[in-house]
């Protein structure tokens, strides 16, 4: 893609205040076009694989599957697709994680709109956008790889299997939305409660909370 080329943005976020106030601010600018919506999941893995988007803004908390499920599958389906997180959550809960997962860049909701647009026609480069919050955390991130939280040493499928645990989801529930069996399904939670030394589901719950992974 050059400079001059029309960038072609997706918006996913279950809310739809948030979608119409995005797109309204984002056809101002000349180069940007959103050229789909979508409210979960389902609808967002459906966006990036139609090839009619240049750069998808994902929310983190998405219904069906969260933003973490959505961007492993994207990663793999359609690795060339830049994803722009979008998301509530403070940089220091999830934007290291998110960019060693692929993702393009992460944004805080609370940040300025002007930000998102600079951010857009970065990634459509094909480069990374790094904010000075973001670009901080990786600077500590790297200097401090020895003492890395014990949730930030999981694996994506572990990490996954985690967040849907900690959030009430079912081992029985969660593999076929996970496109997994049950039997290993149950395998990565034995695993996620061994590494963080946790007993229970319930004590999973616990932790995320208390860490800010989940509200």
């Amino acid at each position: 893609m050059t400079m001059n080329s029309m960038i072609r943005v997706g918006i996913a976020d279950d809310h739809a205040i948030v979608r119409m106030g995005l797109r309204r601010y984002l056809s101002k600018e000349v180069d940007l076009r959103v050229a789909g919506e979508a409210e979960n999941g389902r609808e967002a893995l459906e966006l990036a694989r139609s090839g009619e988007v240049d750069v998808l803004l994902l929310d983190l908390a998405m219904p069906d599957q969260g933003g973490l499920d959505v961007l492993a599958s994207i990663k793999a389906r359609v690795p060339e697709l830049s994803v722009l997180i979008l998301s509530g959550y403070p940089e220091s809960q999830y934007a290291a994680t998110l960019l060693r997962r692929g993702a393009s860049g992460y944004l805080n909701k609370a940040g300025h709109l002007q930000e998102i647009v600079r951010a857009i026609r970065t990634v459509a480069q094909g480069r990374r956008y790094v904010s000075e919050a973001v670009a901080e955390l990786l600077a500590d991130d790297m200097a401090q790889t020895t003492s890395l939280a014990p949730h930030e040493r999981l694996s994506d499928r572990e990490l996954q299997v985690f967040l849907r645990l900690a959030q009430g989801e079912t081992v029985g529930r969660m593999a076929p939305a996970m496109f997994l069996s049950v039997k290993t399904v149950s395998t990565y939670r034995t695993r996620v409660l061994e590494k963080l030394h946790l007993q229970s589901n319930s004590d999973l719950t616990y932790y995320a909370m208390k860490t800010g992974l989940i509200q």
